[in-house]
């Protein structure tokens, strides 16, 4: 009677390989989630604005106690958990504008869909330390994002850290390919350990809670009522 009913159990699992409607977020839970850090690969680049990916997701991993990175076709990869659910964490190594290959060459392997995956990417378009989240969209001009389009469609998730605008366009590739203002670059750690502790939002689905705390945490101080000018 066990060897029956361990059967029966065992046929009422959902398959992992199966392209699940994340729409359902009991069914979303069961699936494995990919979470990909944009970046250039060499110590050249590590503290580029165009990092941020590759930082932030080596923060995701050291506080969550995930796999030493080890390289995997063209990505560095690394395992964990986050609450109940299994992620994979990747920095492609194809320099930023293949970074699709990557990603797209892992999607397909672990058959994760792109409602799955969440892409963390320096944002010009947002002002320095603003924090977005969406899900599909265009690439706004970002090389890396355009690459992953082409291979797994534009429904994933993106989480946007704002590195501000030089001003002209022009300038925008000098400027993400350097790095952080002195003033900035204070605030960044800072920035990322938010991000990090919000993170288990974000695995969970709960996208507009992600984003309450982290917004919250960026806000700068409310003045007291019936204050002039903070005095």
């Amino acid at each position: 009677m066990k060897k029956v009913l361990k059967k029966f159990l065992q046929k009422l699992r959902p398959k992992k390989s199966l392209n699940l409607n994340s729409t359902s977020a009991q069914v979303n839970f069961m699936g494995m989630m990919l979470i990909v850090g944009l970046g250039n690969p060499g110590k050249q680049y590590s503290l580029n604005r165009h990092n941020i990916g590759f930082r932030l997701i080596d923060a995701v991993c050291e506080q969550y106690g995930f796999s030493e990175f080890h390289q995997k076709d063209k990505a560095l990869i690394s395992e964990g958990k986050i609450g109940d659910r299994k992620v994979l964490a990747i920095k492609p190594l194809t320099y930023m504008n293949l970074s699709g290959q990557a990603v797209g060459a892992l999607a397909r392997f672990y058959k994760i869909p792109p409602e799955d995956v969440v892409v963390i990417h320096d944002d010009i378009d947002l002002k320095f330390s603003q924090v977005r989240v969406k899900q599909g969209g265009g690439h706004g001009g970002h090389n890396g994002l355009k690459s992953i389009d082409s291979q797994i469609s534009k429904n994933y998730w993106r989480l946007r850290f704002g590195v501000g605008h030089p001003g002209h366009r022009e300038l925008v590739t000098g400027y993400v390919l350097n790095n952080f203002s002195k003033a900035e670059e204070n605030e960044v750690p800072f920035i990322i350990m938010d991000i990090v502790e919000a993170v288990p939002l974000l695995v969970q689905g709960k996208h507009d809670l992600f984003m309450n705390k982290v917004t919250n945490k960026n806000s700068p101080p409310k003045k007291p009522a019936g204050t002039k000018n903070g005095i």
